[in-house]
């Protein structure tokens, strides 16, 4: 592994040492290298000269792009012309020292510029290779161009999202996340391996392959009960009550029901209603499923008499599930919201923190400048 004498702190991180060389653009392969820089790995960005598409997406962060500073903290950035033969050796140099090679370019790109994965591995048989693609390397759409929204598409996802009506997109890149997250697991997986094998390995993670796995449950129902879930809004399709419900105050909450007792609990406790608990429409949650609109509407009448504040109060005493419909206001004001400040070009950015909460992974590099590292770079890795 290589050193990179570029730890922030005095505890060490799991991925210290660990030299991973990302030649990535947009969502997907910025998320993945971005998990392995706050493992601590020193990950170097190659963008093109005119730099990573994802700085222009928007200005909402600070002046800067949100996609990039949420993607791209403790990177450093070198700008290079991959056909240009100087600076494709300068990469060729970078590489022999490097840990993992991680790109998202159109399928077959990378092996057109001379580092396809196979090629990597055979000049450098401890690389781990990680190519991230639409639809995989494969296959008759191999060669589609693929981004998160049509991937969603494809994958089904927009048949089981939302309400009835019109298609709609999941509000983030769900798509381009869930490969993101999957590649940096693999990465690490084969790091691990290879302090047993001494070899290095392929990884290839496809938006397409990570959203149908997203997708089992709802397959299975097709497949195997001849009817795939359908868009119930806040609904849940094979449990009752779960919903959202408006209060007398015009503000909703929902509540999740997971037992036959949590519905008694619920009956006696937050409706007043015991003589449901006897009902035999509502005695089971196949029962109450296939009676939703009375299971919904008996509880939509109690949640109408009492306020927003009421009805929490007797949701906490009964111990029943329940949460709030919030905005984008409501998540920036939330009390749970927890957040760390990022150093970008354009001022600090304060984005919600990694979800995992580990010992010395608290800490985080400056989100780069386009080519800021450039020089240095070009320094330490200059042929002899």
């Amino acid at each position: 592994m290589h050193s990179s004498g570029l730890l922030m702190s005095n505890t060490s991180r799991p991925l210290d040492g660990v030299l991973v060389v990302a030649l990535e653009q947009a969502v997907a392969a910025p998320l993945a290298s971005c998990r392995l820089a706050d493992a601590g790995a020193r990950v170097v960005k190659i963008e093109r000269p005119e730099g990573d598409f994802a700085r222009g997406y928007d200005t909402a962060a600070a002046g800067g792009s949100s996609y990039f500073a949420w993607l791209n903290r403790g990177k450093e950035s070198i700008a290079l012309d991959l056909k240009s033969a100087s600076d494709a050796a300068l990469l060729e140099r970078i590489l022999v020292q490097a840990d993992v090679f991680i790109q998202n370019l159109a399928v077959g790109a990378a092996a057109r510029l001379g580092f396809g994965s196979e090629a990597l591995r055979a000049r450098h048989p401890r690389l781990i290779t990680c190519d991230i693609s639409g639809y995989g390397e494969d296959g008759p759409y191999a060669d589609m161009k693929a981004y998160d929204l049509l991937i969603q598409a494809e994958s089904g996802l927009v048949s089981v999202n939302g309400a009835p009506g019109a298609y709609g997109r999941v509000g983030v890149s769900v798509a381009d996340i869930a490969c993101g997250m999957n590649a940096a697991l693999a990465v690490t997986q084969a790091l691990m391996r290879r302090e047993t094998t001494g070899k290095g390995e392929g990884v290839a993670v496809s938006l397409f392959d990570a959203m149908a796995e997203w997708m089992t449950v709802p397959l299975l129902h097709h497949e195997g009960l001849g009817r795939a879930p359908e868009r119930v809004g806040l609904a849940h399709p094979s449990i009752a009550p779960y919903g959202g419900f408006e209060c007398a105050d015009g503000q909703t909450l929902l509540i999740s029901i997971q037992s036959d007792r949590e519905w008694r609990a619920l009956c006696q406790e937050v409706l007043a209603r015991p003589e449901l608990v006897g009902d035999p429409r509502f005695a089971t949650n196949t029962a109450r499923v296939e009676n939703r609109s009375d299971t919904d509407g008996a509880v939509a009448t109690a949640f109408a008499q009492c306020s927003r504040a009421e009805m929490e109060d007797r949701l906490r005493r009964a111990r029943i599930a329940f949460g709030a419909v919030n905005d984008c206001a409501g998540l920036s004001a939330h009390p749970q919201l927890r957040r760390t400040v990022c150093a970008t070009e354009h001022g600090p950015v304060a984005v919600p923190a990694p979800a995992a909460r580990q010992s010395g992974m608290d800490v985080f590099g400056a989100v780069p400048e386009l080519n800021a590292h450039g020089p240095s770079i070009r320094a330490e890795f200059a042929s002899e």
